[in-house]
């Protein structure tokens, strides 16, 4: 579903930072070898990501869901040089691709790759995030932010991805839905969550902000 008209859409972005040649390029080489290119973050949203990150100033994030490394090189921009970005993804076959571009962009000294499932490899990873942004398997979004949340400080963001799933979340939910019921129930946590407080923005297919209190 799109929520604005593609003229309107196109304008945003026209009118927003442009996006980095690296970031073309991977775009492209996505498009051209990897399943389910959709998936990518993309120009638009990925300057809303490396923005944010940069107003946040954080010294360590923490991604869940690398795919094939967008998001990750957006949120790196706002990393001070000693900086880390844990990134978590469950697909192997990626790896090389994801490390190719992290060298590429000049973060890769300060992206570290992790394989496996985020909900049992986050408890391992001794030390706090400033900054989280899941964007994985959506029926796990509430194991990833339980074990998110308790590596994160007073202060701390936690952002989700994909949260308005294509309009699904105002729509009749159909039999069988995991993921839409996963998504809604996911909202309807955050939201009333006494741990954080969240506003869900209506960023391509929805991004909600948590600032952990």
């Amino acid at each position: 579903m799109h929520f604005l008209s593609h003229s309107l859409e196109n304008y945003i972005t026209e009118h927003s930072q442009k996006e980095p040649p690296l970031l073309t390029e991977l775009t492209r080489e996505t498009h051209l070898k990897v399943v389910r290119p959709r998936m990518i973050t993309g120009h638009y949203q990925g300057r809303v990501l490396s923005l944010l990150s940069k107003l946040i100033s954080p010294r360590s994030i923490l991604e869940i869901g690398t795919y094939t490394g967008y998001s990750a090189i957006c949120l790196a921009e706002g990393l001070p040089e000693t900086g880390q970005l844990h990134t978590i993804d469950i697909n192997e076959e990626l790896f090389d691709l994801q490390k190719r571009y992290f060298n590429k962009s000049g973060y890769g000294h300060q992206i570290f790759q992790h394989l496996g499932d985020a909900v049992k490899l986050i408890p391992s990873l001794e030390m706090t995030f400033d900054l989280v942004f899941i964007d994985a398997e959506k029926t796990q979004y509430d194991g990833y932010f339980e074990a998110a949340i308790k590596k994160c400080r007073p202060g701390s963001i936690i952002l989700s991805d994909n949260v308005l799933w294509s309009g699904k979340v105002v729509e009749p939910l159909a039999h069988g839905d995991k993921a839409t019921k996963a998504i809604l129930e996911y909202n309807k946590k955050l939201v009333d969550d006494p741990r954080v407080e969240t506003v869900l923005l209506p960023i391509r297919d929805g991004l909600t902000m948590s600032r952990v209190l």
